[in-house]
């Protein structure tokens, strides 16, 4: 939920986890036509053969069905860097770990929930016409989960934001160890360098084929689409510049870059919004808040941070900033964590909600 700085009500965002984001009713049925030409087909062959490798209409409106082993192209890293490594199912995997939760909406919203054997990395709020199956999930960890817990809920497949996947206390391993042991990998491409919201309808996809739901990835891409037109059909006029802050937790207030969130930029361009800071790098002072001077400023809220209101006193308390437009105009806006650094369909909810609060 957003509020504005006057409704009092702020979720926050702390350092912490800036520095680890590195890391969708099937539409079956064909036309009279369609079934017309089957009958006829039925009629002139007993078999219901197509011969000479013709298709009937029927053939073509019907869902696509996967065909075993599939591979997809997806991710790994090399020296830092994010390559292409192919993914081979020999069948639809049994047991997934989310490392997000945005990763495990993903999921449900596909019909797999009844897959997920953990999901962790529970920052936000989950939508209310998925929360009874979210909770049917068992949670390995609140916050990040690591590798020894993950490879403990016997998975063959980890799949979500790609920063996660780090040999460290926070990741639930590198693709290629787990890929080493057995495991398949699937990195959200929402979560690696320039993403966008196509990314987005290709993990959509890819998952429907990986799991042999693809009538209901389709429908689902189709449903975001339409929300999709929608925001770009209630795009400000003109452009509204906003940067990103925080709490340092030591009684400063942080400024969030933003650098390397193309998918967020990509989904904020629909409502002609654009971050000043993604391009910066570093660590970025008050004062370059102070010069950038944003239309509008985002804080944004993940389960056991620093109380946001805290956070919104200090700064609107601070002197220097006082001739800032957004603090100025009270152009200040909570997001959910969830919503934006989930890189799932939450995105659509997240920029709604702005949507809404900028009078769009």
């Amino acid at each position: 939920m957003l509020v504005s700085v006057k409704k009092g009500m702020f979720l926050c965002l702390i350092t912490a986890m800036i520095l680890v984001l590195a890391a969708c009713s099937s539409n079956n049925g064909g036309s009279k036509d369609a079934n017309d030409s089957s009958q006829q087909a039925a009629e002139s062959n007993a078999t219901n053969e197509v011969t000479n490798g013709e298709q009937t209409d029927a053939d073509a409106s019907a869902p696509a069905e996967t065909t075993y082993p599939v591979t997809v192209s997806n991710y790994t890293t090399e020296n830092g860097t994010w390559v292409k490594k192919d993914q081979t199912f020999d069948k639809a995997p049994e047991r997934v770990v989310a490392n997000t939760q945005g990763a495990a909406e993903l999921m449900i919203r596909l019909g797999l929930t009844d897959k997920l054997v953990g999901v962790a990395a529970l920052f936000g709020s989950v939508p209310e016409d998925i929360a009874d199956e979210f909770k049917q999930i068992p949670v390995l960890a609140e916050g990040y989960v690591g590798k020894e817990v993950t490879i403990g809920a016997t998975p063959d497949l980890v799949v979500g934001r790609g920063g996660l996947f780090e040999d460290a206390d926070w990741g639930v391993g590198t693709v290629s160890s787990l890929n080493d042991m057995g495991i398949k990998t699937y990195v959200q491409s929402t979560s690696v360098p320039d993403a966008s919201l196509d990314s987005l309808y290709q993990d959509i996809t890819e998952l429907g084929e990986i799991f042999n739901v693809q009538a209901n990835a389709a429908a689902y891409i189709e449903k975001l689409k339409a929300r999709e037109n929608a925001l770009s059909a209630r795009a400000s006029a003109e452009t509204i510049n906003y940067a990103s802050f925080s709490d340092n937790g030591d009684g400063t207030i942080g400024i969030y870059n933003g650098n390397g969130d193309t998918f967020i930029e990509s989904a904020m361009s629909l409502i002609n919004m654009h971050n000043m800071l993604i391009n910066e790098t570093g660590t970025l002072s008050l004062e370059k808040l102070i010069e950038i001077n944003p239309d509008a400023m985002i804080i944004s809220r993940y389960a056991g941070g620093i109380d946001p209101e805290q956070t919104i006193e200090k700064l609107l308390a601070n002197k220097q900033v006082q001739n800032i437009n957004a603090v100025k105009n009270k152009k200040i806006y909570i997001i959910d964590f969830n919503n934006f650094w989930g890189y799932g369909d939450s995105i659509f909810t997240g920029v709604e909600g702005l949507a809404d609060h900028l009078g769009l």
